[in-house]
């Protein structure tokens, strides 16, 4: 059985100090034995939601697992001594856990996107993993879901027998429709984010060095001004301003805590 992951608070959200293995062990014993959890990959931007939305903060806190999807957070967890903490980047655990999937017989689901990407995304994860089961796909409506189409989505996802359920509908509609299927569906849901646009080949994604030194954020906004200049403009100073506020205390309260000693 897995024992409790631990964790390191960032402005107010349990961030857990996992590797992309441990996360694996752990979604695979929660599939196999139906738990209905969720896995939510957090950058930046999901810790500066949960700053402004009360609700959203509290589906955060409810979740399974929060694994540090942003190189931002991983030097946070660092900072707070985590010294040795990776990133667990949501599409590379997506491909860590399919692989993991097709050697042991789990079967998983496409939620989330157009049926065209979901086309693709199919296309690629069964050349990749040969042995990969995939119960089934659904892209739902472009719109706010009704409690009864959420129902219907859950209703179809567990007659489909997946164990994981991999959920793409981006930030924070994802962990909200999570949230929502928690208790209901026997599966692990785990949000992706980006996951299906990369790998559907729609989304190109930044370079492996720009992502090892953080400059991800920049390559994004590059490609996309429009959709991300918010996001990054304005969330990613506010986030360093709170969390080297908050780095300042950790460091007063060691340093009281020694001068006790």
């Amino acid at each position: 059985m897995n024992q409790p992951v631990a964790s390191k608070t960032i402005l107010g959200i349990e961030v857990n100090t996992t590797s992309y293995e441990d996360s694996c062990d752990r979604i695979q014993t929660w599939a196999q034995n139906g738990t209905s959890c969720y896995v939510v990959a957090a950058n930046v931007h999901v810790i500066m939601m949960a700053q402004w939305q009360r609700a959203y903060r509290q589906v955060l806190r409810q979740a399974a697992l929060v694994t540090p999807d942003g190189m931002p957070l991983v030097i946070g967890l660092r900072l707070l001594g985590a010294t040795a903490q990776p990133r667990v980047y949501g599409p590379d655990l997506m491909l860590a856990w399919c692989e993991r999937a097709a050697a042991t017989g789990l079967p998983i689901y496409l939620y989330g996107g157009s049926e065209v990407q979901l086309e693709k995304l199919v296309d690629f994860l069964s050349h990749r993993f040969p042995n990969l089961l995939i119960a089934g796909t659904y892209s739902p409506p472009y719109r706010p879901l009704t409690a009864a189409e959420v129902r219907a989505d859950g209703d179809r996802i567990a007659r489909s027998g997946a164990k994981v359920v991999f959920v793409g509908l981006g930030c924070p509609k994802q962990e909200q429709w999570m949230a929502h299927q928690q208790g209901f569906l026997s599966a692990v849901m785990i949000g992706v984010g980006a996951a299906f646009s990369f790998f559907s080949g729609e989304v190109a994604q930044a370079p492996r060095w720009m992502m090892a030194s953080g400059l991800e954020w920049l390559y994004r906004l590059s490609r996309e001004p429009r959709r991300l200049w918010r996001r990054y403009l304005i969330n990613n100073p506010v986030f360093l301003g709170l969390f080297m506020a908050q780095l300042t205390r950790y460091h007063l309260c060691l340093a009281l805590n020694r001068g006790k000693k």
